[in-house]
Protein backbone atom coordinates (compact mmCIF):
# COMPACT_ATOMS: atom_id res chain seq x y z
CA UNK A 1 0.00 0.00 0.00
CA UNK A 2 1.39 3.91 -0.72
CA UNK A 3 2.66 5.28 1.99
CA UNK A 4 3.65 9.12 3.13
CA UNK A 5 6.17 10.29 5.10
CA UNK A 6 5.90 13.61 7.30
CA UNK A 7 8.72 15.51 8.93
CA UNK A 8 8.07 18.00 11.42
CA UNK A 9 4.83 16.22 13.10
CA UNK A 10 3.41 18.82 15.01
CA UNK A 11 -0.58 20.59 15.04
CA UNK A 12 -0.48 22.07 11.66
CA UNK A 13 0.60 18.99 9.94
CA UNK A 14 -2.27 17.29 11.92
CA UNK A 15 -4.65 20.09 11.11
CA UNK A 16 -3.86 20.23 7.63
CA UNK A 17 -2.25 17.56 5.64
CA UNK A 18 -3.30 14.61 7.56
CA UNK A 19 -6.87 16.01 7.47
CA UNK A 20 -7.11 16.27 4.09
CA UNK A 21 -5.69 12.67 3.49
CA UNK A 22 -8.04 11.41 5.90
CA UNK A 23 -10.65 12.80 3.96
CA UNK A 24 -9.19 11.27 0.91
CA UNK A 25 -9.20 8.16 1.85
CA UNK A 26 -12.96 7.93 2.49
CA UNK A 27 -12.93 7.27 -1.61
CA UNK A 28 -12.83 4.25 -3.07
CA UNK A 29 -8.75 4.88 -4.12
CA UNK A 30 -6.08 2.86 -1.76
CA UNK A 31 -6.01 3.99 1.67
CA UNK A 32 -2.96 5.83 2.65
CA UNK A 33 -1.23 6.00 5.65
CA UNK A 34 1.40 8.10 7.38
CA UNK A 35 4.48 8.01 8.98
CA UNK A 36 4.75 10.64 11.25
CA UNK A 37 8.47 12.12 12.45
CA UNK A 38 8.32 14.40 14.85
CA UNK A 39 11.86 15.84 14.74
CA UNK A 40 12.41 16.17 19.04
CA UNK A 41 9.39 15.78 20.83
CA UNK A 42 8.85 12.51 22.16
CA UNK A 43 5.97 13.35 24.30
CA UNK A 44 3.83 14.07 21.06
CA UNK A 45 4.89 10.62 19.80
CA UNK A 46 4.02 9.37 23.34
CA UNK A 47 0.78 10.67 23.25
CA UNK A 48 -0.07 9.61 19.64
CA UNK A 49 1.30 5.84 20.00
CA UNK A 50 -1.08 5.61 23.41
CA UNK A 51 -3.63 6.15 21.51
CA UNK A 52 -2.70 4.02 18.45
CA UNK A 53 -2.12 7.23 16.26
CA UNK A 54 -5.68 8.81 16.59
CA UNK A 55 -6.52 12.17 17.98
CA UNK A 56 -9.29 14.81 17.77
CA UNK A 57 -8.97 17.75 15.59
CA UNK A 58 -11.39 20.58 16.71
CA UNK A 59 -12.41 22.63 13.77
CA UNK A 60 -14.16 25.92 14.89
CA UNK A 61 -16.57 27.50 12.35
CA UNK A 62 -19.42 29.78 12.47
CA UNK A 63 -21.71 27.19 13.63
CA UNK A 64 -19.59 26.19 16.54
CA UNK A 65 -17.14 23.67 17.15
CA UNK A 66 -16.92 20.37 15.68
CA UNK A 67 -14.57 17.39 16.25
CA UNK A 68 -13.29 15.17 13.45
CA UNK A 69 -11.19 12.17 14.25
CA UNK A 70 -8.19 11.53 12.28
CA UNK A 71 -6.27 8.23 12.15
CA UNK A 72 -3.88 7.87 9.50
CA UNK A 73 -0.74 7.87 11.56
CA UNK A 74 -0.51 3.98 11.70
CA UNK A 75 3.76 5.16 12.80
CA UNK A 76 5.52 8.07 15.08
CA UNK A 77 8.97 8.29 15.03
CA UNK A 78 11.53 10.98 16.64
CA UNK A 79 14.68 11.48 14.95
CA UNK A 80 16.41 13.08 17.73
CA UNK A 81 15.70 9.25 19.14
CA UNK A 82 16.27 7.26 16.00
CA UNK A 83 17.20 8.69 13.08
CA UNK A 84 18.24 5.51 11.29
CA UNK A 85 14.83 4.43 11.52
CA UNK A 86 13.51 7.11 9.97
CA UNK A 87 16.35 6.82 7.23
CA UNK A 88 14.41 3.30 6.83
CA UNK A 89 11.30 4.95 6.29
CA UNK A 90 12.49 7.00 3.53
CA UNK A 91 14.20 4.12 1.66
CA UNK A 92 11.03 1.89 1.96
CA UNK A 93 9.71 1.29 -1.67
CA UNK A 94 6.28 2.07 -0.88
CA UNK A 95 6.59 5.39 0.59
CA UNK A 96 5.49 7.67 -2.23
CA UNK A 97 5.48 10.81 -0.88
CA UNK A 98 7.56 13.35 2.11
CA UNK A 99 5.96 16.04 3.09
CA UNK A 100 7.86 18.74 5.27
CA UNK A 101 6.59 21.21 7.71
CA UNK A 102 9.87 21.89 9.88
CA UNK A 103 9.29 26.06 9.76
CA UNK A 104 12.13 28.48 7.61
CA UNK A 105 14.35 28.00 10.27
CA UNK A 106 14.31 23.63 9.74
CA UNK A 107 16.00 24.72 6.33
CA UNK A 108 19.12 26.33 7.03
CA UNK A 109 18.95 28.66 4.22
CA UNK A 110 21.67 31.17 4.02
CA UNK A 111 21.61 33.98 1.29
CA UNK A 112 23.42 31.85 -1.27
CA UNK A 113 21.27 28.52 -0.56
CA UNK A 114 21.77 25.96 1.82
CA UNK A 115 24.00 27.22 5.10
CA UNK A 116 27.19 24.44 4.58
CA UNK A 117 28.64 25.81 7.68
CA UNK A 118 25.57 25.73 9.98
CA UNK A 119 27.08 23.42 12.99
CA UNK A 120 23.74 21.19 12.42
CA UNK A 121 24.23 20.76 8.55
CA UNK A 122 28.24 21.00 8.84
CA UNK A 123 27.65 17.82 11.82
CA UNK A 124 24.94 15.83 9.60
CA UNK A 125 27.89 16.19 6.96
CA UNK A 126 29.80 14.05 8.71
CA UNK A 127 27.63 11.84 10.31
CA UNK A 128 25.63 8.37 9.38
CA UNK A 129 22.60 9.60 11.61
CA UNK A 130 21.81 13.00 10.57
CA UNK A 131 19.35 15.08 12.56
CA UNK A 132 18.45 17.98 10.49
CA UNK A 133 15.60 17.49 7.99
CA UNK A 134 17.60 18.19 5.30
CA UNK A 135 20.42 15.63 6.12
CA UNK A 136 17.65 12.99 6.53
CA UNK A 137 15.94 13.91 3.20
CA UNK A 138 19.16 13.37 1.71
CA UNK A 139 20.67 10.62 3.17
CA UNK A 140 17.48 9.11 2.53
CA UNK A 141 16.73 9.51 -0.66
CA UNK A 142 20.35 8.65 -1.51
CA UNK A 143 19.57 5.52 -0.24
CA UNK A 144 16.45 5.06 -1.61
CA UNK A 145 18.18 5.62 -5.08
CA UNK A 146 21.02 3.21 -4.05
CA UNK A 147 18.21 0.68 -3.37
CA UNK A 148 16.24 1.03 -6.51
CA UNK A 149 13.20 1.89 -5.00
CA UNK A 150 11.01 4.58 -7.12
CA UNK A 151 11.30 8.18 -6.80
CA UNK A 152 8.72 9.94 -4.84
CA UNK A 153 7.48 13.59 -4.86
CA UNK A 154 9.02 15.49 -1.55
CA UNK A 155 6.69 18.67 -1.04
CA UNK A 156 7.61 21.51 1.34
CA UNK A 157 4.28 22.68 3.38
CA UNK A 158 6.39 25.73 5.10
CA UNK A 159 5.46 29.35 4.50
CA UNK A 160 9.10 29.64 1.83
CA UNK A 161 8.49 31.40 -1.15
CA UNK A 162 9.31 28.90 -3.81
CA UNK A 163 9.70 26.48 -1.15
CA UNK A 164 10.36 23.38 -3.60
CA UNK A 165 12.70 24.89 -5.51
CA UNK A 166 14.65 26.06 -2.63
CA UNK A 167 13.73 22.54 -0.51
CA UNK A 168 15.52 20.91 -3.75
CA UNK A 169 18.32 22.98 -4.25
CA UNK A 170 19.04 22.25 -0.38
CA UNK A 171 18.49 18.98 -0.56
CA UNK A 172 20.65 18.11 -3.28
CA UNK A 173 23.57 21.03 -1.83
CA UNK A 174 23.99 18.48 0.86
CA UNK A 175 24.06 15.26 -1.43
CA UNK A 176 26.71 16.40 -3.78
CA UNK A 177 28.79 17.59 -0.30
CA UNK A 178 27.94 14.68 1.29
CA UNK A 179 29.25 12.80 -2.37
CA UNK A 180 25.45 10.94 -2.57
CA UNK A 181 23.28 10.84 -5.86
CA UNK A 182 19.34 11.29 -5.39
CA UNK A 183 17.53 10.09 -8.08
CA UNK A 184 16.71 12.80 -11.07
CA UNK A 185 13.53 11.82 -11.12
CA UNK A 186 12.37 13.18 -7.55
CA UNK A 187 10.26 16.37 -7.91
CA UNK A 188 9.87 18.95 -5.14
CA UNK A 189 6.80 20.52 -6.09
CA UNK A 190 6.03 24.28 -5.21
CA UNK A 191 2.97 24.51 -2.69
CA UNK A 192 0.57 26.84 -0.56
CA UNK A 193 -0.79 25.98 2.75
CA UNK A 194 -3.17 28.01 4.84
CA UNK A 195 -4.85 26.81 7.79
CA UNK A 196 -4.54 28.99 11.29
CA UNK A 197 -3.74 26.51 14.01
CA UNK A 198 -3.14 27.69 16.87
CA UNK A 199 -0.72 25.83 20.16
CA UNK A 200 -2.90 24.01 22.00
CA UNK A 201 -4.02 25.33 25.82
CA UNK A 202 -5.52 23.03 28.74
CA UNK A 203 -8.57 25.18 27.77
CA UNK A 204 -9.12 24.03 24.47
CA UNK A 205 -8.54 20.48 25.72
CA UNK A 206 -11.12 20.44 27.67
CA UNK A 207 -13.31 21.96 25.15
CA UNK A 208 -12.92 18.99 22.89
CA UNK A 209 -12.73 16.69 25.48
CA UNK A 210 -16.26 18.44 26.66
CA UNK A 211 -17.90 17.86 22.93
CA UNK A 212 -16.19 14.20 22.49
CA UNK A 213 -17.40 13.16 26.00
CA UNK A 214 -13.44 11.63 26.63
CA UNK A 215 -10.01 13.23 27.46
CA UNK A 216 -7.25 13.02 24.28
CA UNK A 217 -3.80 12.71 25.08
CA UNK A 218 -3.20 15.09 21.74
CA UNK A 219 -5.72 17.41 20.55
CA UNK A 220 -5.28 20.14 18.06
CA UNK A 221 -7.72 23.11 17.13
CA UNK A 222 -8.33 24.50 13.84
CA UNK A 223 -10.15 26.76 12.10
CA UNK A 224 -12.78 26.00 9.32
CA UNK A 225 -11.03 27.96 6.54
CA UNK A 226 -8.01 25.57 4.78
CA UNK A 227 -6.34 25.99 1.57
CA UNK A 228 -3.65 23.65 0.18
CA UNK A 229 -2.30 24.47 -3.49
CA UNK A 230 0.20 22.19 -5.13
CA UNK A 231 2.44 22.11 -8.16
CA UNK A 232 1.12 19.37 -10.37
CA UNK A 233 4.85 17.75 -10.89
CA UNK A 234 4.03 14.65 -8.99
CA UNK A 235 6.96 11.29 -9.38
CA UNK A 236 4.14 9.04 -8.82
CA UNK A 237 1.00 8.37 -7.04
CA UNK A 238 -0.56 10.82 -4.75
CA UNK A 239 -4.11 10.12 -2.54
CA UNK A 240 -7.04 11.89 -3.80
CA UNK A 241 -6.64 15.15 -2.61
CA UNK A 242 -8.41 16.97 -5.68
CA UNK A 243 -10.87 15.06 -4.89
CA UNK A 244 -11.10 16.79 -0.86
CA UNK A 245 -10.37 20.40 -2.11
CA UNK A 246 -6.75 20.69 -2.84
CA UNK A 247 -5.80 22.77 -6.13
CA UNK A 248 -3.62 20.64 -8.14
CA UNK A 249 -2.01 23.85 -10.44
CA UNK A 250 0.95 24.86 -13.06
CA UNK A 251 1.52 27.58 -11.26
CA UNK A 252 1.65 28.10 -7.20
CA UNK A 253 3.30 31.38 -7.37
CA UNK A 254 0.31 33.53 -7.34
CA UNK A 255 -1.62 32.38 -4.85
CA UNK A 256 1.80 31.71 -3.06
CA UNK A 257 2.55 35.59 -2.93
CA UNK A 258 -1.28 36.42 -2.33
CA UNK A 259 -1.48 34.21 1.61
CA UNK A 260 2.68 35.71 1.79
CA UNK A 261 2.06 39.27 1.28
CA UNK A 262 -1.52 39.25 2.18
CA UNK A 263 -2.60 36.71 5.37
CA UNK A 264 1.37 36.16 6.19
CA UNK A 265 2.25 39.65 6.29
CA UNK A 266 -0.71 41.20 8.24
CA UNK A 267 -0.09 38.49 10.90
CA UNK A 268 3.87 39.98 11.26
CA UNK A 269 2.47 43.22 11.97
CA UNK A 270 -0.35 42.72 14.45
CA UNK A 271 2.84 40.21 16.08
CA UNK A 272 5.36 42.83 17.09
CA UNK A 273 2.51 46.12 17.11
CA UNK A 274 0.04 44.26 19.05
CA UNK A 275 2.51 42.84 21.34
CA UNK A 276 3.73 46.44 21.81
CA UNK A 277 0.29 47.71 22.27
CA UNK A 278 -0.02 45.07 25.02
CA UNK A 279 -2.62 42.95 23.48
CA UNK A 280 -2.00 38.75 23.54
CA UNK A 281 -4.16 37.56 20.79
CA UNK A 282 -4.59 38.36 17.25
CA UNK A 283 -8.60 39.42 18.08
CA UNK A 284 -7.59 41.48 20.70
CA UNK A 285 -5.22 43.04 18.43
CA UNK A 286 -7.82 43.41 15.32
CA UNK A 287 -10.30 44.87 18.25
CA UNK A 288 -7.56 47.95 18.48
CA UNK A 289 -8.27 50.36 15.56
CA UNK A 290 -4.87 51.92 14.69
CA UNK A 291 -3.55 47.85 13.99
CA UNK A 292 -6.64 47.24 12.39
CA UNK A 293 -5.98 50.39 10.16
CA UNK A 294 -2.60 49.09 9.58
CA UNK A 295 -3.79 45.71 9.04
CA UNK A 296 -5.94 47.55 5.62
CA UNK A 297 -3.26 49.84 4.73
CA UNK A 298 -0.82 46.82 4.49
CA UNK A 299 -2.74 45.28 2.27
CA UNK A 300 -3.74 48.22 0.23
CA UNK A 301 0.43 48.33 -0.95
CA UNK A 302 0.81 44.63 -1.37
CA UNK A 303 -2.44 44.19 -4.02
CA UNK A 304 -0.04 46.65 -5.70
CA UNK A 305 2.22 44.00 -5.82
CA UNK A 306 0.49 41.03 -6.65
CA UNK A 307 -0.50 39.89 -10.09
CA UNK A 308 -3.35 41.72 -11.96
CA UNK A 309 -5.07 38.25 -11.87
CA UNK A 310 -5.18 37.95 -8.56
CA UNK A 311 -7.20 41.69 -8.54
CA UNK A 312 -10.78 40.40 -8.71
CA UNK A 313 -10.05 37.98 -5.89
CA UNK A 314 -8.87 40.76 -3.37
CA UNK A 315 -12.05 42.00 -2.22
CA UNK A 316 -13.15 39.03 -0.72
CA UNK A 317 -9.96 37.30 0.16
CA UNK A 318 -9.60 40.41 2.48
CA UNK A 319 -13.19 40.38 3.76
CA UNK A 320 -12.18 36.50 4.56
CA UNK A 321 -9.06 37.47 6.35
CA UNK A 322 -10.94 39.90 8.54
CA UNK A 323 -13.48 37.35 9.77
CA UNK A 324 -11.07 34.99 10.65
CA UNK A 325 -8.92 37.72 12.59
CA UNK A 326 -11.88 38.49 14.53
CA UNK A 327 -13.09 35.04 15.77
CA UNK A 328 -12.14 35.11 19.56
CA UNK A 329 -12.37 31.34 19.70
CA UNK A 330 -9.05 30.86 18.41
CA UNK A 331 -7.27 32.30 20.93
CA UNK A 332 -4.28 32.93 18.27
CA UNK A 333 -1.36 33.59 20.46
CA UNK A 334 0.49 36.89 18.79
CA UNK A 335 3.86 35.73 20.25
CA UNK A 336 3.51 32.62 18.59
CA UNK A 337 2.79 34.39 15.04
CA UNK A 338 6.14 36.36 16.25
CA UNK A 339 8.52 33.61 16.58
CA UNK A 340 11.42 33.31 14.12
CA UNK A 341 10.54 36.74 12.58
CA UNK A 342 14.22 37.14 11.05
CA UNK A 343 13.33 34.44 8.54
CA UNK A 344 9.38 35.98 8.42
CA UNK A 345 10.16 38.68 7.33
CA UNK A 346 12.04 38.51 4.76
CA UNK A 347 9.54 35.91 3.15
CA UNK A 348 6.30 38.73 4.24
CA UNK A 349 7.12 42.19 4.42
CA UNK A 350 10.14 42.90 2.46
CA UNK A 351 8.92 41.87 -1.03
CA UNK A 352 6.10 44.26 -0.33
CA UNK A 353 8.89 46.69 0.14
CA UNK A 354 11.42 45.53 -2.52
CA UNK A 355 8.24 45.45 -4.71
CA UNK A 356 6.95 49.35 -4.33
CA UNK A 357 10.44 50.20 -4.33
CA UNK A 358 10.69 51.96 -0.91
CA UNK A 359 7.11 53.51 -1.58
CA UNK A 360 5.36 51.57 1.29
CA UNK A 361 4.71 53.68 4.48
CA UNK A 362 2.74 50.87 6.14
CA UNK A 363 5.09 48.33 5.29
CA UNK A 364 7.99 50.08 6.80
CA UNK A 365 6.03 50.94 10.08
CA UNK A 366 5.52 47.04 9.84
CA UNK A 367 9.29 46.02 9.71
CA UNK A 368 9.84 48.98 12.70
CA UNK A 369 7.44 47.47 14.99
CA UNK A 370 9.94 44.43 14.40
CA UNK A 371 12.55 46.45 15.11
CA UNK A 372 11.01 48.06 18.28
CA UNK A 373 10.01 44.89 19.34
CA UNK A 374 13.47 43.53 19.03
CA UNK A 375 15.12 46.47 20.52
CA UNK A 376 12.66 46.22 23.30
CA UNK A 377 13.27 42.60 23.70
CA UNK A 378 16.91 43.24 24.18
CA UNK A 379 16.80 46.66 26.87
CA UNK A 380 14.60 44.26 29.01
CA UNK A 381 16.34 40.93 28.91
CA UNK A 382 13.95 38.93 27.45
CA UNK A 383 14.31 36.17 24.88
CA UNK A 384 14.08 36.23 21.55
CA UNK A 385 12.49 33.22 19.63
CA UNK A 386 14.41 33.05 16.62
CA UNK A 387 17.44 31.33 15.23
CA UNK A 388 19.29 34.32 15.27
CA UNK A 389 18.93 35.49 18.60
CA UNK A 390 22.15 35.81 19.32
CA UNK A 391 23.04 37.96 16.15
CA UNK A 392 19.97 39.86 16.91
CA UNK A 393 21.07 40.67 20.26
CA UNK A 394 24.57 41.56 19.50
CA UNK A 395 23.49 44.02 16.69
CA UNK A 396 21.42 46.14 18.96
CA UNK A 397 24.34 46.16 21.66
CA UNK A 398 26.63 47.19 19.31
CA UNK A 399 24.42 49.47 17.67
CA UNK A 400 22.33 51.43 20.42
CA UNK A 401 22.03 54.66 19.12
CA UNK A 402 21.18 53.17 15.57
CA UNK A 403 19.92 49.77 15.26
CA UNK A 404 18.13 49.64 12.20
CA UNK A 405 20.84 49.42 9.40
CA UNK A 406 22.31 46.08 11.43
CA UNK A 407 18.93 44.72 12.32
CA UNK A 408 18.24 44.93 8.58
CA UNK A 409 21.21 42.88 7.62
CA UNK A 410 19.09 40.28 8.86
CA UNK A 411 15.86 40.40 7.16
CA UNK A 412 17.78 40.74 3.66
CA UNK A 413 17.52 44.60 3.31
CA UNK A 414 21.18 44.59 3.91
CA UNK A 415 21.62 46.11 0.09
CA UNK A 416 18.64 48.10 0.67
CA UNK A 417 18.51 52.21 -0.71
CA UNK A 418 19.55 53.95 2.67
CA UNK A 419 16.62 55.79 2.08
CA UNK A 420 14.62 53.09 2.91
CA UNK A 421 16.37 52.20 5.94
CA UNK A 422 16.97 55.70 7.11
CA UNK A 423 12.81 55.76 6.43
CA UNK A 424 11.97 52.68 8.69
CA UNK A 425 14.93 54.27 11.43
CA UNK A 426 12.29 57.40 11.63
CA UNK A 427 9.41 54.98 11.70
CA UNK A 428 11.34 53.30 14.69
CA UNK A 429 11.88 56.78 16.24
CA UNK A 430 8.31 57.70 16.08
CA UNK A 431 6.94 54.67 17.25
CA UNK A 432 4.97 55.08 20.29
CA UNK A 433 6.85 55.02 23.73
CA UNK A 434 3.68 54.12 26.05
CA UNK A 435 3.26 50.75 24.19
Amino acid sequence: MPRLLHLGLGNFHRAHQAWYTARANAFDGPMWHITGVAMRNAALRDAMEAQCGRYALGIRGPEGLRVDQIAVHDQVLVASEDAGAVLDAIADPDMRIITVTVTEKGYHLGDGGLDLDAPEIAADLTSDVPQTAIGLLARGLARRFQDGADPVTVISCDNISGNGGKLAAAVTEFARSAGDQIDPATTFPDTMVDRITPATSPEIRAEIAAVTGQPDAAPVITEAFSEWVIEDRFAGPRPDWHRVGVEITPDVAPFEKRKLRMLNAAHSWLAYAGQLAGHGYVHEAMADGELRAGVEALWDEAARTLPDALAPTLPAYRAALIQRFEVAEMRHELAQIGMDGSLKLRERLVPILTGLEGDAPQTIRAIAAWVVFIVRAVAEGRDIADPKAEALVQAVRDNLAAPVPALAQHIGLGDAPQGWTRAIARAVADYPTNS
